[in-house]
């Protein structure tokens, strides 16, 4: 029985293997909300080297390992996912976090398997990855962050992974922020990547960043998987506080789906090598806070079937927390979202999202829009609003839906996408 099991497991990874071969021929055309521009042009960390290797861990015929090396003296945040289930990778990433900072580090990265329910062989294959990377790059192992991001419940052939290493030191380079990201992803259909540089003190400070995520995307303390570098010099203890408040009004305000991963992961390195002290955060928190939230939106605008971006705005709640009830309600609502894709400006949908919250609310208090227009208010359809306006408004790529409360000074901001046919599609075929 062992035997035909063995058997059947063999022909389902051949059959995903031929899956994946033919999805290369005929790939699925880039999200219509990616960035006009393609990947954006960026400079070099100092103290940052990338590599990427292809190992066929979860992909044939193309990369799906990402190393980042990182300078002595890097000091290293994080943010993860707080899911009872989070993966091998995670759990040894968050035993990590905040340690000495003197010896050099890394982060390794493999997409197809996320290393998630897989018992005790997950931190098994985390040590044998781990400690590979430190021999090869004579590092502790303590300083080595591994990720994982993929199919959840299979084992992670890490011996793909290790035997690569080698090769993935040889092609240690400055440059490849590009390559980087296309390594970790997994259904997105672009690489995500930021980039800002400031000056600071008369010297120039660089931040840039990969995000990788299209669907299981409604983060609880990271996002999917998002690396960000930095050569400013920030000690661990601040550039954890900077991480964490630049959090919540960024990846831990997008959705796709209100499924929250086993793999969430958000780290931050801080290599210190162009000698400006930004400790005191203003203008480089603000380039960082910029470079974080425009990865999120990236997110967001990849995610998986999505024809539009949903900007969902909550003012006039009790307290914030309620309008965050309120914008996440919406943003997450299937009935909003499909509304949506059909460009449908039904806005009794969102009165009942708002109605099954949780949040306080009163309907006589309560106003709508979409974009500059006033659908309802006061419990009722606004006597200004006109259905074709609302139809019209509604082709628009990007779509702005307003609630106001009436109840207080609680503000809340969430970006969502509509849910569309190709959504089902993705997900009904993603490991069978």
């Amino acid at each position: 029985m062992g035997s035909k099991r063995k058997k059947i497991r063999k022909l389902k990874r051949e059959l995903r293997v031929l899956r994946a071969q033919l999805g290369e021929k005929s790939a699925v055309s880039v999200s219509p909300l990616a960035p006009k521009g393609g990947f954006p042009e960026t400079a070099p960390v100092s103290g940052v080297r990338l590599a990427t290797a292809a190992a066929g861990v979860g992909y044939a015929g193309r990369t799906d390992l990402m190393l980042a090396e990182l300078s002595p003296g890097t000091t290293v945040a994080g943010v993860f996912t707080r899911s009872s289930t989070r993966s091998a990778s995670v759990l040894d990433c968050q035993t990590k976090i905040g340690g000495d900072s003197t010896a050099g580090a890394a982060i390794i990265v493999n997409s197809g398997n996320a290393n998630a329910f897989t018992g005790s062989n997950g931190q098994r294959s985390v040590s044998a990855i781990t400690g590979m990377v430190a021999d090869t790059l004579d590092m502790p192992e303590e300083r080595v962050f591994s990720c994982s991001t993929g199919v959840i419940g299979e084992p992670l052939p890490h011996d793909r992974i290790t035997s690569r290493i080698k090769e993935l030191k040889a092609g240690l380079a400055t440059d490849g922020l590009e390559n980087a990201a296309r390594a970790i992803m997994t259904t997105d259909t672009f690489p995500k990547g930021a980039f800002r540089e400031i000056v600071l003190d008369g010297k120039r400070v660089r931040i840039s960043g990969i995000a990788k995520g299209s669907g299981m995307i409604a983060p609880d303390m990271a996002t999917t998987l998002a690396f960000v570098f930095t050569d400013a010099l920030i000690p661990q203890s601040v550039l954890q506080d900077m991480l964490s408040r630049q959090t919540g009004p960024t990846f831990n305000s997008i959705t796709v789906d209100s499924d929250t991963s086993t793999s969430d992961s958000l780290i931050l390195a801080a290599t210190g090598q162009s000698g400006a002290d930004a400790s005191a955060g203003g203008k480089f928190e603000e380039a960082l806070h910029d470079v974080i939230a425009d990865l999120a939106l990236q997110v967001v605008r990849d995610g998986e079937g999505a024809t539009k971006l949903i900007q969902i705005t909550v003012t006039g709640a009790r307290n914030d927390a309620d309008a965050r009830r309120v914008a996440m309600a919406i943003g997450n609502s299937p009935l909003v979202k499909t509304a949506v894709a059909g460009e449908d400006p039904n806005w009794g949908r969102i009165v009942m999202a708002v109605g099954k919250s949780g949040a306080e609310a009163d309907r006589d208090a309560l106003s709508i829009r979409l974009g500059d227009i006033l659908v309802a208010e006061k419990g009722w359809v606004s006597s200004t609003y006109r259905e074709q306006d609302g139809v019209d408004y509604m082709k628009k790529d990007e779509i702005e839906i307003g609630v106001d409360l009436g109840l207080g000074s609680g503000l809340a901001r969430v970006w969502s996408c509509d849910l569309t046919h190709r959504y089902v599609s993705i997900n009904a075929a993603y490991r069978s």
